[in-house]
C-alpha cells in the first residue's frame, strides 16, 4: 500500500483529493415581456375599517364550481336484476342457517335419549344388583310356584 523506503506514521493514509469540476450554467433568455390591457378592468373597491384606515383592493368574485354531470338513471332491469340476486342470497344464508339449527337439534335430542338411556340402565343396574345382598325383595322360586288364574300358590 505505501512505499517501503517512505517514512510514515501508521495513522497516516495516502489520500486523494478530487475537485469537481463546475458545469457552464445555461443561459436563460427572458422572454420578452409584452405589456397586453385586460378586456374588463376590474373595479375598485374601498373600505373604511373602524379604526379609520381605509383598504382599496379589486373585489374578488367566488369561484364558481363546475356543474356536477347529471348521473345516468339506472335501468329497471338492471335493479330487479340486483335485488333477484340479494333475494337469493338471503333465501341461500337462511337455508343454511335452517339446516345448520335441525342439526345441532338433532344432536341435541341423540344425546338426550343417550342420557335417558344411560340413566334408565344405570336405575335398573342399581335395583338388580342391590336387592340380593340387603334381602329386601321378594323372591320367587318358579320352580315350586304353581301358576294357576295368574296366581302364584305354593
Amino acid at each position: 500500500m505505501f512505499p517501503q523506503d517512505t517514512p510514515r506514521l501508521p495513522a497516516q493514509r495516502a489520500v486523494e483529493v478530487h475537485q469537481p469540476t463546475p458545469l457552464t450554467p445555461a443561459v436563460a433568455v427572458p422572454a420578452p415581456v409584452v405589456p397586453v390591457q385586460p378586456a374588463i378592468v376590474p373595479t375598485v373597491a374601498s373600505v373604511v375599517l373602524p379604526d379609520g384606515r381605509i383598504i382599496t383592493g379589486y373585489a374578488v368574485s367566488p369561484v364558481q364550481p363546475e356543474p356536477i354531470a347529471a348521473k345516468p338513471a339506472v335501468s329497471r332491469a338492471a335493479v330487479n336484476v340486483a335485488l333477484g340476486g340479494v333475494g337469493f342470497l338471503a333465501v341461500c344464508g337462511g337455508l343454511l342457517l335452517l339446516t345448520t339449527f335441525i342439526t345441532a337439534l338433532t344432536a341435541l335430542i341423540t344425546q338426550l335419549i343417550t342420557l335417558a338411556a344411560v340413566l334408565f340402565g344405570g336405575f335398573i343396574a342399581v335395583q338388580v344388583l342391590t336387592t340380593g345382598r340387603h334381602g329386601g325383595g321378594t323372591t320367587v322360586n318358579i320352580r315350586k310356584a304353581v301358576i294357576k288364574r295368574n296366581h302364584f300358590h305354593r
